[in-house]
């Protein structure tokens, strides 16, 4: 395996997406919006699908060349950049959440309002790391590349989990709890986190 951080491109989707999809099977956050395991991994592939060609055109995608690892980054001035899951055009997002889309929303929304209000952060989406390729240290590999971007550009980075065994290896990675919250309507919880927690 190929352990170096490239930035990823149109060509790495279809194994980007499977990385992705396989990596957040049984995530709360993923869990909570698409409930029903049998249609999860269909639904979450044509989310990731999306996501994907969403930050090639708004931000970078790093990972290593057979997209082992994927973290999806949104640059300074692209952190509130955002497609509203629900809107006129956004009849796309129907096919993924179904009957769940206001679940969706709801913690769509959640994220966004426990984001810092400005745009000088570098900000980490999504990162998942192949469930066979687990534990070999390639997501460390994979931020440590996006904060090396984050320290050039002068800029904290921000993110956030619903996965508490999380929180403990972005610590490790520098990040610090930035604030403690949980969607509501019965939805999980979620810690945004930040490698500059004095920044608000």
């Amino acid at each position: 395996m190929d352990r170096t951080i490239i930035r990823l491109g149109p060509h790495h989707r279809d194994a980007a997406v499977a990385t992705l999809a396989a990596a957040f099977q049984d995530d709360p956050a993923i869990a909570f919006m698409l409930p029903d395991p049998a249609s999860r991994p269909a639904r979450l592939a044509r989310l990731y699908r999306w996501m994907f060609a969403e930050h090639l055109n708004n931000g970078i995608v790093l990972g290593t060349p057979g997209a082992e690892v994927v973290t999806l980054w949104r640059l300074p001035g692209t952190v509130h950049l955002h497609e509203p899951i629900w809107h006129p055009g956004a009849l796309r997002f129907v096919p993924i959440f179904g009957r769940h889309i206001a679940r969706a929303i709801r913690l769509d929304d959640a994220i966004r309002t426990h984001l810092p209000d400005d745009e000088r952060w570098h900000y980490l989406r999504v990162a998942g790391v192949r469930p066979g390729c687990q534990g070999k240290g390639l997501g460390g590999l994979a931020i440590r590349a996006g904060l090396a971007q984050a320290a050039a550009s002068g800029v904290p980075a921000v993110l956030e989990t619903a996965t508490p065994s999380n929180v403990g290896l972005y610590q490790n990675l520098g990040y610090q709890v930035l604030s403690e919250w949980h969607v509501p309507g019965g939805g999980p919880q979620f810690w945004t986190m930040t490698n500059q927690a004095t920044a608000a």
